[in-house]
């Protein structure tokens, strides 16, 4: 009954997702309407002052308080892929808004992303269990989401000025996926009163990896089409988070050999419905042209 609950507030989320990148995406600052730009810290805070986007961000902050609440019924690996079907909806909204017509090629990657997605959930459903995510396995996460960082800020220091949306999009899903992982874990030690230094430590981790997180967004919104966005946040996110609830937290101990490479079968082809979707979108060809 919880697992259900779950998933019905995840799918929620999902919409909610939808419908606050398509609002961002339309206030962000464009070059002209053909071409777009990246986004400086003056441009993203100025977007603050556009109604468009704050109702956006407060459908986002909607979706985030949805999903961070199935988080707490069902295990991580089972709710964070719902997020998938926002692709769906911001593909839609996207083309009515701009009036570009969805290309077979693009209908194909959109699948591609899909299925992918909804092989994963549907496996994960039947062999998750839910895990009580311990200081050892904590700072297991934090240490890698460190070196993560770390990682990000020397690309983006030193090739970030030729970054493409697509790189954005991965800077981004990988930090909200660990991202998942710690809401989840701060969520549950506030609720078991555990107010620890380590607790805190991971709050404020959470909340600098959801600004940097933020940014990278905003970006690729400024380099690329919204469902391009959602389709990598809507894979890599999940499939960062589900890793961690795979080899960290071990949610998936259940999972036969032939689970095992279902996980690997579906994420794969869902990756390759995000790269596919970045090179075939009606909306990049026009810039390419």
């Amino acid at each position: 009954m919880l697992r259900a609950l779950a998933i019905c507030l995840s799918l929620l989320a999902a919409v909610a997702l939808a419908f606050g990148a398509q609002f961002q995406n339309d206030s962000v600052v464009k070059k002209t309407e053909e071409q777009k730009t990246k986004l400086g810290l003056r441009q993203v805070i100025a977007l603050f002052s556009k109604p468009r986007w704050l109702t956006g961000m407060s459908l986002l902050a909607a979706g985030a308080v949805l999903q961070i609440s199935a988080l707490t019924l069902a295990p991580l690996i089972v709710v964070q892929p719902l997020g998938g079907i926002a692709l769906v909806i911001t593909s839609l909204l996207n083309a009515r808004a701009t009036k570009t017509r969805i290309n077979g090629a693009t209908w194909l990657a959109i699948a591609l992303c899909t299925v992918g997605i909804g092989a994963f959930v549907s496996v994960a459903s039947s062999v998750a269990s839910e895990v009580k995510l311990d200081d050892s396995n904590l700072l297991q996460i934090l240490i890698v989401l460190s070196v993560i960082v770390a990682i990000f800020a020397a690309l983006f220091f030193t090739v970030g000025k030729k970054a493409k949306a697509i790189s954005f999009i991965l800077g981004a899903g990988v930090l909200y996926g660990f991202v998942a992982s710690l809401i989840k874990a701060v969520v549950q030690r506030i609720i078991q009163g555990d107010f620890s230094w380590l607790t805190l430590v991971c709050a404020v981790i959470t909340g600098l990896a959801v600004l940097l997180g933020g940014w990278f967004v905003q970006n690729a919104y400024a380099s690329g089409p919204p469902d391009l966005v959602i389709a990598g946040l809507t894979v890599i996110d999940p499939m960062v988070a589900v890793s961690l609830g795979i080899v960290i937290l071990g949610e998936a101990q259940q999972a036969s050999l032939v689970n095992l490479l279902v996980f690997v079968g579906s994420a794969i082809v869902a990756v390759i419905g995000v790269w596919t979707l970045s090179k075939v979108h009606p909306e990049l060809a026009k810039e390419n042209d």
